[in-house]
């Protein structure tokens, strides 16, 4: 009876922890998104994570990170409206 109740005990426990594991992986979920850009930029990202060369050996989490911020600054520069050029207008004068 006693062998009983061990195994119980640990399959109980094994039960806990997975369910602790699961529950806690929503903690780290990403914030929501916010623009068409930002998911189309969290795509590519997750695209292109595993295929990405990692000659630095970094995780992948760093790996994404870095393909997301290249992509967002990628799109904020084709967004972004074009600087004026010159600084101040200059009027004419009448004679």
């Amino acid at each position: 009876m006693p062998r009983i109740l061990e195994s119980t005990r640990v399959s109980m426990f094994a039960a806990v922890w997975i369910a602790s594991a699961l529950s806690c992986g929503t903690a780290r979920a990403e914030p929501p998104i916010r623009s068409p850009e930002d998911a189309a930029c969290r795509l590519e990202a997750r695209a292109k994570v595993f295929s990405t060369p990692n000659p630095q050996g970094l995780e992948l989490e760093e790996i994404g990170r870095r393909i997301y911020f290249a992509c967002m600054k990628r799109v904020a520069q084709v967004t972004a409206p074009a600087a004026r050029r010159g600084g101040r207008r200059h009027r004419s004068r009448r004679r």
